[in-house]
């Protein structure tokens, strides 16, 4: 579902403009947030949280609108969790790049190629599913949700 562009107030952030467009790789949208399948899947189950309106920082939130944005984190990881079976959920709330709140939810693996560090740790070619393996992962996610 696309955000309406009343919630969205900076026509200069790539996340206002992202949450603008349909994507194919949409797993879910919260009252709040829409829940992303990241195109670059080297970290298999790789997702991203992002805030319908624009706002920089967690703290910006009202207490209600943080505990709902943290119930839906919450509710994808243990769908991620659910569909991939990993060691380890990461979660990174970052900004640096693009000041709009999201979460990057990763799952992690023993075996992975960069277990014991951050993602951001491993340069990498993107890898980039095929379009049906991509909607498997989709319809995987969703059923956990």
């Amino acid at each position: 579902m696309n955000v309406e562009n009343n919630d969205i107030n900076d026509s200069n952030c790539l996340l206002c403009l992202h949450l603008r467009k349909k994507s194919l790789f949409e797993v879910k949208s919260f009252s709040d947030s829409i829940l992303y399948l990241n195109e670059d899947q080297f970290f298999k189950g790789y997702c991203i949280l992002e805030y319908k309106r624009h706002v920089k920082e967690l703290f910006d939130l009202t207490d209600e609108a943080r505990d709902l944005y943290i119930k839906h984190l919450s509710l994808a990881a243990k769908a991620l969790q659910k569909t991939f079976n990993p060691d380890k959920i990461n979660y990174e709330l970052l900004g640096n790049k693009v000041p709009h709140l999201h979460w990057h939810i990763i799952p992690r693996f023993k075996g992975d190629p960069a277990w014991s560090d951050p993602v951001w740790s491993k340069p990498h070619n993107p890898v980039n599913p095929p379009a049906d393996q991509m909607n498997q992962f989709v319809a995987e996610i969703q059923k956990h949700l």
